[in-house]
C-alpha cells in the first residue's frame, strides 16, 4: 500500500525543486539506452521521467497521486504516465530498469511494491533507486513528536513513511528476486528555500500530521514545530531539512 498524501503541484515545483534536481545523479548510475523501456516509479511530476526519455529510452512515469500525474502529463504531452499503486501494478516482465527517486519511502508495503517490481522487470532487469533512508528527518520527527500531541489530543502521530537501513532494505529486494549489487547510506543534509522554507517543507511533506488538529489551531502548532528546529536546522540564515538517503542498485535474478 502507498501511503496516501495530498500533494501541492504548484508548491511542490516552486519551492522543492530539489527532489529532482539532486536526482540526477541516481541517471548516471541508471546510464538508460536508447530503446530501453524504462519505469519511473512514483515519478511525480515528470522531470526526470523526461530526462530517462532523452537517452531514446521509451520511459513510462507511474505514480499514485492524481494530482502529480495530471501536472506530469500537462509538463510533458508527448510521454506516457500512469496513475497507480506501485503495490498493485501488473507489469509482467515488460521493463529493461526500474528508476525510483525519492518515492519508495510513501510505499508502506515494501514486500508487495518490491515483488511487483521484480514481476515488471525482465530477467537481468536492473533497479536503481534512491529513498529515505534509517535516520531520515530524525529531528523534524522529533520536533512533530514533541510538539503535535499537546494539539491533538495526544493521539500518536500516523505512520505514512518507511526509512529502512541497508540491510533491511536488502533482505526486502532479495526476498523478492533482486540481487543487491550497490547500498550506500548517506547524510543529505537539503537546503530549504527562502526565510518559510521549513513550514513549506512541512506543508508540502508532512502537513498529514497536521490534519488531525483543530483547524484554527494548525498554523500556531506548524509556528511551534518551526520554532522548535530553529537551533538545530537554521544556519546561517537559511533552513535545511537533515536527509539521510538510501541508494540501491539491484538486479532481477
Amino acid at each position: 500500500m502507498t501511503a496516501k498524501q495530498n500533494w501541492n503541484t504548484e508548491l511542490y515545483e516552486a519551492r522543492h525543486s530539489f527532489v529532482w534536481q539532486m536526482g540526477q545523479g541516481l541517471l548516471q548510475l541508471l546510464e538508460p539506452k536508447q530503446g530501453e523501456r524504462i519505469l519511473d516509479l512514483g515519478c511525480g511530476t515528470g522531470q526526470l521521467t523526461a530526462r530517462i526519455a532523452e537517452s531514446g529510452s521509451e520511459t513510462t512515469g507511474l505514480d499514485s497521486s492524481p494530482d502529480m500525474i495530471g501536472q506530469a502529463r500537462q509538463n510533458y504531452p508527448a510521454l506516457r504516465f500512469i496513475l497507480a499503486d506501485a503495490s498493485e501494478m501488473r507489469f509482467t516482465e515488460e521493463f529493461d530498469a526500474i528508476f525510483s527517486n525519492a518515492a519508495l519511502h510513501w510505499m508502506l508495503d515494501a514486500q508487495k511494491v518490491a515483488n511487483a517490481m521484480a514481476h515488471a522487470l525482465k530477467r537481468g532487469g536492473r533497479l536503481v533507486a534512491e529513498l529515505g533512508g534509517k535516520g531520515n528527518i530524525g529531528r523534524i520527527e522529533e520536533a512533530l513528536h514533541a510538539v503535535l500531541p499537546r494539539y491533538n489530543g495526544g493521539m500518536p502521530l500516523a505512520a505514512k513513511t518507511y526509512f529502512p537501513s541497508m540491510a533491511a532494505y536488502s533482505g526486502v529486494l532479495e526476498s523478492a528476486g533482486f540481487e543487491v549489487r550497490a547500498a550506500q547510506l548517506f547524510d543529505r543534509p537539503t537546503p530549504l528555500e527562502g526565510g518559510d522554507g521549513m513550514a513549506n517543507w512541512l506543508r508540502q511533506f508532512s502537513w498529514y500530521n497536521f490534519e488531525p488538529i483543530a483547524a484554527q489551531q494548525r498554523e500556531q502548532a506548524l509556528a511551534e514545530v518551526v520554532k522548535n528546529l530553529h537551533d538545530s536546522l537554521y544556519k546561517d540564515g537559511s533552513w535545511s531539512a537533515d536527509y539521510r538517503r538510501l541508494r540501491v542498485v539491484a538486479v532481477k535474478t
